[in-house]
């Protein structure tokens, strides 16, 4: 396939009766999805979209997204999706730093859309995904035809950060970056038009985007959508209802799966012919080995971690179907894939040793839209400097220490927050933890932790001080432990030690 446009009018012309995407009741066949495609593309055509324009979604998980995505790249314009999740001022500085000159939504965000077209300068028009397939409903089959669509590098979304720090910065994405990336995340698990792959995770993250949606869809595979997650009850339906073979989450799920009791049949092997279930894949945030450990015992299902980051597509590495899973480590790159670690001084660092990570291939972005500097610190001859700090075994296979900004420096020895987090995961009476760096008047920083228990009570902030100190050197152990009821997450479950670095300055 030579760019995105491609993936659903092969579905059109060589299968176009297979079903391509699952809502609920609905099933869409891929002729189904690629009509729905161009007519939502007629609607911008007609509007005079150019070449290179950028058009926001903001929606919901929703056949809708998954047809305006397509539609506004069979118009070489650039889609930039929203999190939904958003109030009206984060939404704004989107529109207007991507220079978005339209933007598809639903009614659900109708008066809110209606509001940003008023205030945004650059926004045109407010669409409606739905009405805009209704209108060119009865186009005929001239109309079907593949027009040229695009070159390779040119640009195809704009996906932005999480903003973890300050405001979000747009990746910029090209079908080639996307194309490559779904190619090698296919590979490296074997995905067939058999596959069926549950998506509730957000689609406007890059990590549901490209593993949920263009991946099996590249495949001629299938995609079942879920809105939400929750209840977890209409997710395990949905699951074997539909015959799901790849189930993508975040560590969060898998936390609440390794404890949840459950029928066995939904994941055993032994049963697969009821439900094909064949592999688990956790991305978009550290997988604690005591979550990973106890979900496979619990399942007998082969649970993946890998790693990612918007900047790449996003996936980076993965631990191997076929091939040792090591607990702790995000795994081997993916075909194409080059690591490094790279110490202070941009030189190349040896097995074992700990810095910063840096990716190379097909899959790293073009840079950040309109942020020139950032550029030039974040791409390096080629290399995607992540800000991870990291380390590589005898085996190629990498292990993520944490960010890069989060280690904690305590007397001039590195303490890293993970291996802290990890060990607190190890206590049974332990749900979620989080470690951050606070400043200390003697030793310049020292760590502090974030607990939340199962059971309200169960432990102490002096126990749990007290269980690390048996596990850890003392310099690593936390001065305070902070009990609390949750931790604070973005859209994708991952935790924003910025807020909990906010609530320590106020206290």
């Amino acid at each position: 396939m030579k760019d995105l446009c491609d993936i659903l009018y092969r579905g059109y012309n060589d299968y176009p009766h297979r079903i391509a995407i699952i809502f609920g009741q609905k099933k869409i066949t891929y002729a189904e999805a690629y009509k729905k495609a161009v007519c939502l593309s007629l609607t911008l055509k007609n509007e005079g979209i150019k070449k290179g324009d950028r058009v926001a979604i903001l929606l919901d998980n929703s056949p809708e997204f998954v047809f305006s995505y397509f539609g506004i790249l069979m118009n070489q314009a650039i889609a930039v999706p929203i999190n939904h999740m958003f109030k009206r001022d984060e939404i704004k500085y989107i529109l207007e730093d991507s220079q978005s000159c339209f933007l598809i939504t639903s009614s659900t965000y109708a008066a809110l859309a209606q509001e940003l077209n008023v205030i945004v300068q650059t926004l045109k028009r407010v669409f409606f995904a739905n009405q805009m397939i209704e209108t060119n409903n009865a186009i005929d089959n001239t109309l079907m035809q593949r027009e040229p669509c695009c070159e390779p590098l040119d640009l195809a979304v704009f996906l932005y950060t999480s903003g973890t720090t300050g405001h979000p910065k747009a990746a910029m994405l090209s079908h080639h970056n996307l194309m490559a990336n779904c190619q090698a995340s296919s590979k490296a698990i074997s995905v067939t038009p058999k596959d069926t792959v549950l998506c509730f995770l957000p689609l406007f993250h890059s990590f549901a985007a490209t593993v949920c949606m263009l991946m099996p869809l590249s495949k001629g595979a299938r995609m079942v959508i879920l809105k939400s997650p929750r209840p977890i009850k209409k997710l395990l339906r949905s699951i074997r209802k539909n015959k799901v073979t790849i189930f993508v989450g975040i560590p969060s799920i898998y936390n609440i799966l390794k404890d949840i009791k459950l029928p066995k049949f939904l994941f055993r092997p032994i049963l697969r012919m009821f439900n094909p279930i064949r592999l688990a894949i956790s991305g978009a945030a550290a997988l604690p080995v005591e979550v990973f450990t106890k979900f496979e015992k619990k399942y007998g299902l082969p649970l993946l971690e890998g790693y990612g980051l918007t900047e790449a597509s996003p996936v980076v590495s993965l631990n191997p179907l076929k091939g040792p899973r090591k607990p702790g480590s995000i795994g081997l790159p993916l075909p194409g894939v080059k690591l490094k670690i790279i110490g202070d001084n941009g030189a190349e660092l040896k097995t074992e040793q700990i810095g910063e990570l840096c990716c190379f291939g097909d899959n790293v972005m073009q840079g950040y839209f309109g942020k020139d500097d950032e550029n030039k610190a974040t791409l390096k001859d080629g290399w995607l400097l992540t800000g991870d700090m990291a380390k590589i075994d005898s085996e190629g296979y990498a292990y993520i220490m944490g960010r890069k900004k989060e280690m904690v420096n305590v007397r001039g020895l590195n303490v890293y927050p993970r291996e802290i987090e990890e060990v607190l995961y190890q206590n049974p009476k332990i749900k979620e933890a989080a470690v951050i760096g606070v400043p200390d008047p003697h030793r310049g920083e020292v760590p502090k932790g974030f607990i939340v228990l199962k059971n309200a009570g169960s432990l102490s902030e002096h126990e749990i001080i007290s269980y690390l100190k048996e596990h850890l050197a003392l310099y690593k152990v936390p001065r305070r432990i902070e009990i609390v009821e949750e931790l604070p997450k973005n859209s994708s479950g991952k935790i924003l030690k910025r807020v909990l670095a906010q609530r320590s300055q106020l206290t």
